[in-house]
């Protein structure tokens, strides 16, 4: 994992944060994000600015530089590689920690007073600004909105923005048409007294008009804005080139209309969808807003240079309507989400069948080349579109860094000597997976042993727990840790994430974890989201016990004030491995879970092994389904 020199570009950028010839005024601290302008958390490489400016490339983290500093804000999951990646012009600042200052209490009592802090307004949310804004000024500075982004301007071999085209969802993977989605919106916006609602994350309005795309990495996206009136308009801006001729039938539009205006030739219930180019959203909702007899929905996860185009009085910053139908799955989608993981489950099958074989023949397997070798058995599968992340394929020492990425500088060679960690997902049509196993080939020592059980304790733990419906994700949190709590360990990531159809792997705006996420709905039926307790000693090893999960109805003997309550199914059918499992520290309870468990591997699985005539893979599940007792 190599270290980026970052001396020169350092310089380059406080030269330019002290020339009025770029900023407005001169500003003494300039924050750069990790997001793009539609605050993705995976991004194109065109806008890899906090990992051009830092050397750091894990998914999140701040980067704040002043006149003397230069500090990299991120949390657990990446302390271990920001070590390794950040040359000696920075500072790791640990989220997380309870002696590590937040970035606003660290600039309030760094910089001189009356000093200015600048930051790209359209890197930056509504809800990142406003409560930094508000410590800066009670400590006598002020954040300021820098128009032009500082690192674009010294970023000398910037990659182009991705343009790739764009294809259309059929109704027998959504369930739903986007005409009907739309006009779910737009009683949403009824509710609300508003008339316009700005879209501004992807997978919004890729769900919402049943599109996908590839314009980042592993996520089925494309750079997009969205307005919705309640009208029934529907304004999509985005380049022209990526709109198919299949995109235009999907959007009933006409084929040989002027891109600048392409209007659909027929409605569903007055639903009609424009295109406009990508780069026109500005001045567009700039002449909308005057004309709304309503409020304008611009939610705070936006940029706030969006915003701040609106007066409070009539800016609804509430979180978009979209983000809480999509993690709802309807019965089609949550089908498919189920038959992904069955094609998912075959290919790890296959896979762990061929690499232990491998390993034991002593035949030389690196991270990489498993990484690559289990991408080939998820691309046998049916409607197979691609990864759903980069595979964190990691071996001994490496497996205790959190969010593991093997290259050409840390690869290394899997072996029986030590715990071979595999995180991996896939995208299909009909589902995106993220599964976690963690291996070992020859005799795990003890310790690792305890490990694994401990946090395989905690993981069936939260999959058999009952919960009040809607109650927030961090209520079950505890579940997870206490069997690692009881002999003082503990991991330094959330618990769960929610996740998307055919979209992010990570997907809001649920989660369990320590923390609260802010705009938790609470947990509800047909939500799918992971359940992946871990353990990492660091330098050493590292364990993970990833499925992912849906909420369904629980039926527990009593039914308190008429609380509904749920509980967790299984979506990943993958065998756990029994040689890492200490059957002494397994109640009877969790000994029949886990024979169940295996069980159901065996029943959903092995079907689609036979059909597909793979007996190393069918032989291993039939072995490592064994029962435990």
């Amino acid at each position: 994992m190599a270290t980026k020199q970052t001396t020169q570009i350092l310089k380059r950028l406080r030269s330019l944060m002290k020339d009025t010839t770029f900023v407005t005024e001169a500003i003494q601290a300039y924050i750069v994000p990790s997001g793009d302008a539609h605050q993705s958390e995976y991004l194109a490489d065109s806008d890899q600015r906090r990992a051009f400016v830092s050397g750091f490339t894990g998914s999140a983290g701040t980067a704040v530089i002043t006149e003397t500093d230069a500090c990299l804000w991120t949390d657990g999951r990446y302390f271990n590689q920001a070590e390794k990646q950040l040359d000696a012009n920075w500072t790791l600042m640990k989220e997380g920690i309870p002696t590590t200052p937040t970035q606003g209490a660290w600039l309030a009592k760094t910089l001189p007073v009356g000093s200015k802090v600048g930051v790209d307004p359209r890197l930056f949310s509504k809800d990142q600004w406003t409560p930094l804004s508000k410590t800066l000024k009670s400590n006598g500075h002020i954040l300021v909105p820098v128009e032009r982004n500082i690192v674009d301007a010294i970023w000398d071999d910037k990659p182009p923005p991705p343009s790739h085209v764009i294809q259309p969802l059929g109704i027998e993977f959504t369930g739903k048409s986007w005409q009907d989605k739309v006009k779910d919106v737009i009683q949403e916006m009824d509710a609300k007294n508003c008339s316009l609602l700005l879209l501004t994350a992807l997978d919004d309005i890729a769900w919402l008009l049943n599109l996908r795309g590839s314009d980042i990495q592993y996520n089925p996206v494309f750079f997009s804005w969205a307005l919705v009136k309640t009208n029934g308009e529907i304004h999509l801006f985005v380049d022209p080139s990526k709109v198919t001729l299949s995109v235009r039938q999907h959007l009933n539009l006409e084929a040989d209309v002027e891109m600048a205006e392409l209007v659909s030739s027929q409605t569903n219930n007055n639903v009609l969808a424009i295109l406009h180019p990508y780069e026109d959203v500005d001045g567009f909702l700039a002449a909308e807003i005057p004309q709304q007899p309503k409020k304008i929905w611009i939610s705070d996860k936006s940029a706030v240079a969006f915003s701040n185009l609106v007066a409070e009085d009539i800016l609804c910053s509430d979180v978009s309507p979209v983000v809480f139908m999509k993690a709802i799955k309807n019965p089609v989608e949550m089908a498919g989400m189920e038959n992904a993981h069955i094609k998912d489950a075959a290919a790890l099958c296959c896979f762990f069948a061929w690499l232990e074989k491998e390993v034991e023949s002593q035949r030389v397997v690196t991270e990489i080349s498993a990484a690559d070798k289990l991408a080939g058995f998820r691309a046998e599968q049916a409607d197979f579109v691609g990864l759903s992340f980069d595979t964190i394929s990691s071996s001994g020492s490496n497996a205790a860094i959190i969010h593991y990425k093997p290259s050409s500088e840390t690869d290394r060679p899997i072996n029986d000597r030590e715990i071979y960690l595999c995180d991996s997902g896939g995208q299909y049509k009909d589902g995106t997976t993220d599964v976690t196993r963690t291996v070992h080939f020859g005799c795990p020592t003890p310790f690792e042993r305890q490990c694994f059980t401990r946090v395989l304790k905690g993981q069936m733990s939260l999959a058999t727990c009952l919960f009040p419906s809607k109650i927030k994700g961090n209520v079950l949190d505890v579940l997870a840790r206490k069997a690692l709590w009881d002999v003082g360990l503990d991991y330094l990531h959330g618990t769960s994430h929610g996740v998307g159809h055919y979209l992010c792997v990570h997907e809001g705006p649920m989660g369990i974890s320590w923390r609260v996420y802010p705009d938790d709905p609470g947990l509800s039926e047909n939500m799918v989201l992971s359940n992946e307790p871990g353990f990492y000693q660091d330098g050493e090893f590292g364990i993970r016990i990833e499925n992912l999960v849906k909420i369904v109805p629980a039926k527990p003997e009593n039914n308190f004030k008429d609380r509904k309550f749920c509980t967790f199914e299984n979506l990943t059918f993958v065998p756990i491995q029994q040689k890492m499992i200490i059957a002494e520290m397994l109640t009877k309870e969790e000994v029949a879970y886990i024979d169940q468990y295996h069980t159901q591997c065996r029943d959903k699985v092995a079907p689609l092994l036979q059909k597909m005539n793979k007996k190393e893979g069918l032989n291993w599940l039939m072995r490592e389904t064994e029962p435990v007792g």
